[in-house]
């Protein structure tokens, strides 16, 4: 029986571990690594032991205002991106100027689209230039969700993401008692997570030339209701990062959602005005670049990356308001 057991022990470690191992290896995002030998015994078969990590860091990688035949920022932002593993979100105005399929074949496709395997996108309003926004859904498929609404939900480990449909008119509105915002409720008491993160387009909350739209105070609510932690949009064609605030603008450091306006993708860049809005951290125009989010259990840390020329960086981190 001894011999038995020990050579089922045997086979067990030449077939699903290998007797090379001398260090862990990670196996993709959850935590596990390859056991490795505890000791080498007289009789010359080791005794080997799993090691259990935590749970590797997720990478969210995006910007919004991307894909512009005209201009060549485009393929300098996705080479920036197509060098970061992880899930690529866009923060919608995908393919200028109309979001016709041949923008999207001819200008998102060659540069963005290099990585639409892994691509979790969100709509602009140039992408419904085009009627009911169909090249947008029709190239993104699937991934773009239900057409009548554009807005879904998925998960990665430890947080829970939220792509939302920000032209309203086209969806029978955002506001509060909407189809979108009641799913959104729904959505969020479903999923729990300590980490919550949402994104669409034109922004609650911006300096730029669009400036804040309090039409998505509806959105800011529920998330807000339900401690989500960070927000990510575009239209403005700048980067400007908030300090967290409540759904009426006001610093909230306890509770308050984090937002980013990085419409950065490769469109031409817009000018701030004279003054900035109250919480706005940190700030800059006449740039092109991408946002990494690495996301972990409880926290997370952003890093905006511009494309090679240009000096402009912001990183920093911070915890989750579920947790």
């Amino acid at each position: 029986m001894r011999l038995l057991a020990t050579a089922l022990l045997s086979l067990a470690i030449a077939a699903g571990c290998g007797a090379q191992a001398s260090a862990p290896q990670p196996l993709g995002g959850h935590g596990l690594a390859a056991p490795v030998p505890a000791r080498a015994p007289a009789d010359g078969i080791p005794v080997y032991l799993p090691i259990i990590l935590k749970p590797m860091p997720m990478v969210i990688v995006g910007a919004g205002d991307i894909a512009d035949c005209s201009m060549p920022w485009t393929r300098a932002t996705s080479d920036l991106v197509s060098a970061i593993p992880g899930t690529v979100i866009t923060l919608g105005d995908n393919a200028y100027d109309l979001g016709t399929p041949d923008e999207f074949n001819n200008c998102y496709n060659p540069t963005w689209g290099r990585f639409k395997n892994r691509t979790r996108p969100s709509p602009g309003n140039h992408d419904y230039v085009y009627p009911s926004a169909a090249g947008y859904f029709d190239y993104f498929g699937a991934a773009a969700g239900d057409p009548a609404r554009g807005y879904y939900s998925f998960d990665l480990p430890g947080w829970h993401v939220v792509s939302l449909n920000a032209n309203c008119s086209y969806i029978g509105g955002c506001q509060a008692g909407s189809a979108e915002e009641q799913w959104l409720r729904a959505d969020l008491a479903a999923h729990p997570a300590a980490c919550t993160l949402a994104y669409w387009h034109q922004p609650r909350y911006s300096s730029g030339p669009h400036g804040s739209d309090a039409t998505y105070t509806a959105f800011w609510q529920a998330l807000y209701d339900y401690h989500a932690t960070l927000v990510l949009n575009g239209h403005d064609h700048d980067y400007e990062r908030f300090a967290p605030q409540d759904p009426n603008g006001t610093l909230d450091l306890a509770r308050g959602i984090r937002e980013f306006v990085v419409g950065t993708g490769g469109r031409h860049f817009s000018a701030f005005g004279p003054t900035r809005r109250p919480n706005s951290e940190a700030s800059q125009a006449g740039i092109y670049g991408v946002i990494k989010l690495t996301l972990s259990n409880n926290s997370y840390q952003w890093d905006y990356l511009p494309v090679p020329g240009f000096n402009f960086h912001d990183t920093g981190d911070g915890a989750c308001r579920g947790a």
